[in-house]
């Protein structure tokens, strides 16, 4: 019997079908994800499970999960750290192997000295309801020895979808009809039993996990029918807290044939007059390179920086391009832009940042803190 192998680069035709949709189109809760891919695509189920698997296996696709609408559900901030150069990759370890509530870390740097360039490794925190995010990177830079840190909690958010495949080739200046709608970011309390399905919902899938009833593994998990696992997950899209069903390209490391899915990550800001931030940040995120897009203060070390966003590309020059489309849009509508920078990721790992207050509480116990003098 001759064993044909599967494809399990991102730009074999089967598997870029698949990723134009799994990788950011599945918004909310889908009941049927995996099927659902099938029927936009036009790819039999079975080939669908079969493609994504050995890409996950072949660490082409680095996870596959339902993501959160954390900044729903915890408090919560991208955080830029200035750390002692001699210091800068231990930090950058810490961070990544021993703080679970860090997600993105990333060593950034300017084409130039510019405001706010000391700032060289920028991270997301997220701490559970009830606890301090101050005092939680308090701790982080005394482990660390970062010299100082800022955060920069998001005010609104106004795109966020990582679809490399389907950016791929995007012409700069290319953008939605209308401009981008703004979702405010507001806590939403859960009760235990929400906590243990949200829990099951949100870890990430093995390959052998991923079967056409997906769910109903996950209801067992968190001990209940799976009507209600449903129902309850539903729920959550409708308050608020539900992101995406999503397969997460790896787009920051080399793949096993040596291709990169992007070789740039890019952190734009821009200054815009105060009572503009809104309508900026929804002509900047109707761009469709941007993967995302928030309105964050970042006061005068930044030149009052109050919108950000991040773009991907596999050319410098072209993301750039991106850049002066967006820049020459918001001149075109009015908005004037009183500083704008850029900043380039080198160094880079991602993890989702673990949000329940029950690990919090582990955490500090593993740290020798008392959880009650890390609260708000």
């Amino acid at each position: 019997m001759i064993s044909v192998e599967v494809p399990v680069d991102f730009k074999d035709a089967v598997n870029a079908r698949i990723l134009a949709v799994s990788e950011d189109r599945l918004q909310g809760f889908p009941r049927d994800p995996l099927g659902e891919i099938a029927r936009q695509r036009g790819v039999y189920l079975p080939i669908v499970i079969e493609r994504i698997r050995a890409m996950l296996r072949a660490g082409t696709i680095r996870r596959v999960r339902q993501t959160l609408l954390a900044t729903n559900l915890a408090q919560g901030a991208l955080v830029a750290w200035q750390v002692p150069q001699d210091k800068l990759d231990a930090a950058f370890d810490y961070m990544f192997q021993q703080d679970p509530f860090s997600g993105h870390v990333v060593i950034r740097s300017t084409d130039a000295a510019t405001p706010g360039s000391n700032y060289k490794l920028w991270t997301t925190v997220k701490v559970p309801q009830g606890f301090s995010l101050q005092k939680h990177c308090e701790f982080l830079a005394r482990q660390t020895g970062a010299e100082k840190f800022r955060l920069l909690p998001a005010k609104r958010l106004f795109a966020l979808g990582v679809g490399h495949t389907r950016r791929r080739g995007m012409e700069p200046g290319s953008k939605a009809d209308v401009p981008a709608e703004a979702t405010e970011v507001k806590v939403v309390e859960l009760s235990d039993l929400e906590w243990r399905i949200l829990t099951a919902l949100k870890r990430e899938f093995d390959a052998e996990e991923l079967v056409p009833n997906l769910w109903q593994a996950r209801a067992d998990e968190a001990g209940v029918p799976l009507a209600q696992f449903v129902d309850t997950a539903e729920g959550f899209n409708k308050r608020g807290i539900i992101g995406r069903f999503s397969t997460f390209l790896e787009h920051v490391k080399p793949l096993k044939d040596g291709d990169r899915v992007t070789r740039f990550n890019a952190l734009f800001h821009w200054a815009v007059p105060p009572g503009r931030e809104m309508e900026a940040g929804c002509e900047v995120g109707r761009h469709h390179i941007m993967t995302h897009a928030y309105w964050r203060e970042a006061g005068l070390e930044f030149k009052n920086v109050n919108i950000m966003g991040v773009a991907h590309g596999t050319d410098k020059t072209t993301v750039l391009a991106h850049k002066a489309a967006i820049d020459a849009h918001l001149k075109s509508v009015g908005i004037p832009v009183l500083y704008t920078n850029v900043f380039w990721g080198g160094r880079s790992e991602i993890k989702p940042s673990e949000i329940s207050p029950f690990a919090y509480r582990d955490w500090c116990a593993a740290q020798g803190l008392d959880p009650v003098t890390m609260r708000d």
